[in-house]
């Protein structure tokens, strides 16, 4: 990644996914929902922790592709360049 806006914009990208793959974990729904609820509303959404496990789970995610980018294992630059 040449620049911090590439490394910031792929960091997004992975904090986003990792959080659409968080979110269903530890989901409750209520046994008896109360009228006006939805029966699929989660009991304690607990947002906040999964914002947590997200963000540090997408850092480590960014650490690995920022390593493997960096080491030359694999070279973005060189896919894109031959895709065109």
């Amino acid at each position: 990644m040449d620049n911090w806006v590439t490394g910031a914009f792929v960091y997004i990208v992975v904090w986003w996914v990792v959080l659409f793959a968080v979110l269903p974990w530890g989901v409750r729904t209520p046994e008896t929902p109360e009228p006006g609820m939805a029966s699929s509303a989660p009991v304690e959404p607990r947002i906040l922790r999964k914002f947590i496990i997200t963000s540090l789970v997408s850092l480590l995610v960014w650490l690995v592709i920022f390593g493997i980018e960096r080491s030359g294992i694999i070279s973005f630059r060189d896919m894109a360049r031959d895709m065109f």
